[in-house]
């Protein structure tokens, strides 16, 4: 059994942004692309949890949703457990779908309203056929236990929780077709802090009880680095570093990975010199030439602005950066 349960390789989104055909004709405009990543690649290994940061329209979440087959990909392809995910056939991915699931951003909108918790946990348990009768709300009730929630708060809708409790119910429904791999857009964005260690805990217990493998979406460090154990940094739809966690966070290579870190408070007043974040996000229609990066960084020079840098091994990690590959910095 190989030691890599998701294989990414090549994967790019592109999204018709275009007017509609009358008006292009009549403005004599071309048809507009946004691309919402490009050429991605990365590895995970079965028992880790691999986290995919980056600013907001990064191309964090677009990734989430074509590994989990809810978008299809322009380009590139995704292998789980050796097996390649074919969009195309509806019967091929329904032997596949069980083995994950997804953890939504938002607990207020991923349960739907007008059902009891009961029946949103049990419909997974349904559709593949891991129960059937009163064993089904016997496995609802385990679930419910398993994440800190009563066996009796399956007869209640989601209005008469909280957030926190909400986003617990959300973790039993992942785990009720008892998945290999889940990944986790940005779980904890919509909570309080105080909630937030808790329900981050709870997925560490959880990984270790069950041996389960994660792809963590956040922007915040902190959820980051408690949680992972490698990070791939996205910028504009590339990575532009995969590394280690505790490597990452003490020696990153890449300008943007330190960018990023340095808008960190620096509770432990090191006294270590930052960079200042400087400059927005481009616009994804019409994106920068050469590395998409270059109009940022204080590093950058002619090369930059021409070519596309691809990941080069640099002290265990792996960086895309003209600069980190001629020793710059």
């Amino acid at each position: 059994m190989s030691d890599v349960l998701l294989k990414v390789e090549g994967l790019t989104r592109y999204f018709d942004v275009s007017k509609p055909w009358l008006n292009r004709v009549i403005e004599r405009e071309d048809k507009q692309f946004l691309t919402a990543t490009a050429d991605v690649n990365f590895e995970i290994k079965r028992g880790e949890t691999f986290a995919l940061v980056g600013e907001s329209g990064s191309g964090k979440s677009t990734i989430a949703k074509m590994i989990v087959g809810l978008l299809e990909p322009s380009e590139g392809k995704i292998t789980f457990d050796g097996q390649e995910m074919n969009f195309a056939s509806g019967a091929a991915m329904r032997t596949l779908r069980r083995r994950f699931q997804m953890i939504f951003q938002d607990p207020f909108a991923s349960l739907n309203p007008r059902w009891h918790v009961g029946d949103i946990i049990a419909e997974p348990i349904r559709t593949f056929g891991l129960a059937k009768g009163r064993d089904v709300m016997r496995e609802v009730g385990r679930l419910l236990d398993t994440v800190g929630l009563s066996a009796a708060d399956a007869a209640k809708f989601p209005h008469e929780f909280s957030g926190g409790q909400r986003q617990r119910i959300a973790i039993a429904r992942a785990l009720s077709s008892k998945p290999e791999f889940i990944v986790c857009d940005e779980p904890t964005s919509a909570l309080d802090v105080s909630v937030q260690a808790q329900i981050l805990n709870l997925m560490r217990d959880l990984q270790d009880e069950f041996g389960l493998t994660y792809l963590l979406i956040s922007h915040d460090l902190s959820v980051v680095r408690h949680m992972s154990n490698r990070i791939g940094v996205l910028y504009l739809g590339r990575l532009v570093e995969v590394a280690e966690g505790k490597r990452l966070f003490t020696n990153p290579k890449h300008p943007y990975s330190r960018m990023l870190l340095d808008a960190v408070p620096d509770l432990a007043l090191s006294g270590r010199r930052r960079q200042q974040v400087e400059g927005e996000i481009p616009n994804p229609i019409n994106p920068p030439p050469g590395c998409t990066f270059h109009p940022r960084c204080p590093h950058a020079f002619e090369r930059c602005k021409r070519e596309i840098p691809q990941p080069v091994a640099a002290d265990g990690s792996l960086t895309a950066c003209f600069a980190v590959e001629e020793g710059r910095i």
